[in-house]
């Protein structure tokens, strides 16, 4: 469904050249979820906007959707949905007047697309809103609307930038639920960046870690926890001495312990089986465990296991 090799993309400021992204080869299977995650300015939305040929790359080639990029643009346009950042419905029609508009900008007849925008209201819940103006809507009903504008021609490739960023969390989870119903309807594939490490997490088949212009990291959210950053096993000890030789009772497990006082914890690749073992080596080496908790990891350990430094403290900045 997609393909690139190389993809890059330069801009000239103030007579610099400055690399937005920086070579980037991607392979997306139809029917995948994908979340491109990374921090502000990493090179996401570049990617999104060259591979649905918004912005021309400097160099690399891509086939979205069984189309190159390059040499059949209008190809791509007609197969994918493209719900940017910002709102795409105009402030002065009403819903479905957009809609309709919208679908005969695709080629779709007059009937057509009349009959493909009640489709969409229905499908979306949008129908008490068809004849109010976009201007007058809430944000999560706004973002709806989005989303119905990318899905009037029935891509089987939907791009989403940042499709639920500064929703309320009831409106983050119905743009999800039914973005996910959607996609099992309609068996499409989907590729979003979002900010929200949760939602990939939950949401993603897939996550795709990208910083200063490439890919550093590609798997599925649980494969880059465990072989990046790995879950944390933390014990309390009775006494200092304990909680020394529990640290060296760890050190068969692990190679990242860390002894602070009464706590002993160490990184390891599966910590629920882990503990028992733990445990049973602490008992043969007469330390009692007081306390015994274990912490799994998250995609922002795993960026910064990656990186050295905090992807939500990137998107804070």
């Amino acid at each position: 469904m997609i393909h690139t090799e190389g993809l890059a993309r330069e801009f000239r400021v103030r007579r610099q050249t400055v690399t937005a992204v920086a070579g980037i080869d991607l392979h997306v299977e139809p029917g995948e979820l994908v979340a491109l995650l990374g921090p502000n300015g990493a090179g996401k939305t570049t990617l999104l906007r060259m591979l649905t040929t918004l912005l021309p790359p400097t160099s690399g080639s891509a086939t979205v959707a069984g189309c190159d990029i390059h040499s059949d643009a209008g190809g791509v346009r007609a197969r994918i949905g493209y719900i940017g950042q910002k709102n795409s419905a105009g402030e002065n029609f009403r819903v479905r007047d957009e809609l309709v508009t919208q679908g005969r900008s695709y080629g779709l007849t007059r009937a057509r697309a009349r009959e493909r925008a009640d489709e969409v209201l229905a499908q979306l819940e949008l129908e008490p809103l068809a004849q109010r103006k976009p201007g007058t809507l809430s944000g999560g009903q706004r973002r709806r609307v989005d989303i119905a504008l990318g899905l009037i021609h029935r891509p089987g490739l939907l791009f989403l930038d940042e499709p639920s960023t500064g929703l309320d969390p009831q409106s983050r989870a119905s743009i999800w639920e039914h973005i996910l119903r959607l996609r099992r309807e309609q068996n499409m594939t989907v590729v979003l960046t979002t900010h929200y490490l949760e939602e990939a997490d939950r949401m993603a088949e897939r996550v795709v870690v990208v910083d200063h212009g490439r890919v550093i990291a590609d798997g599925t959210a649980e494969q880059l926890k465990n072989d990046l950053a790995g879950d944390h096993l933390t014990i309390t000890t009775e006494n200092e001495p304990d909680a020394g030789a529990a640290a060296t009772a760890a050190a068969r497990f692990s190679d990242e312990v860390a002894v602070d006082g009464l706590t002993v914890r160490l990184r390891v690749p599966r910590a629920v089986r882990a503990m028992p073992e733990y445990l049973r080596a602490l008992e043969a080496a007469g330390v009692k465990a007081v306390t015994a908790d274990i912490t799994q990891p998250t995609l922002d350990d795993v960026f910064l296991a990656l990186t050295g430094r905090s992807l939500r403290d990137d998107q804070a900045a």
